[in-house]
């Protein structure tokens, strides 16, 4: 490749792994400094280190995106918004959380024969052992 254009490159790179760390949404990031997705998609597959940068940079601009979505929370919070107070304690206190409990009971009718007994036994013995054996209980 023309040295140019592989300095050209890296330095559009840079960019767009600055950019993807302030805006971890592809799109949004290639259209900021003018690099197609497919171009960006591209460089992902033909260099694997610009991949892993690339991947770096989502998950801190990810987290950026994070922090600020719940200093909003806390600030709405703060407002006294219902909603925001609502899904902060079903998200961060057990006793407002959504709850699922199911009961029942379970049948079968399905005996085991003598030969599956000896079977299990066996096997649950072998556990038993090796767990012993690794200090485990």
């Amino acid at each position: 490749m023309n040295k140019t254009i592989e300095k050209r490159q890296n330095k559009e790179k840079e960019i767009l792994l600055e950019r993807l760390k302030k805006t971890p949404i592809v799109q949004i990031a290639c259209e900021k400094c003018g690099v197609g997705r497919a171009t960006y998609y591209r460089w992902r597959k033909d260099d694997p280190e610009f991949a892993k940068m690339a991947d770096e940079a989502l998950s801190e601009g990810s987290l950026l995106v994070n922090d600020m979505a719940e200093s909003q929370l806390l600030q709405a919070i703060r407002s006294q918004n219902l909603g925001a107070i609502i899904f902060w304690l079903k998200h961060h206190h057990p006793a407002y959380a959504n709850k699922v409990e199911i009961t029942g009971r379970l049948k079968h009718d399905y005996e085991l024969t003598a030969e599956e007994e000896t079977l299990i036994s066996k096997a649950l013995a072998m556990i038993t052992k090796n767990q012993s054996e690794k200090g485990e209980k």
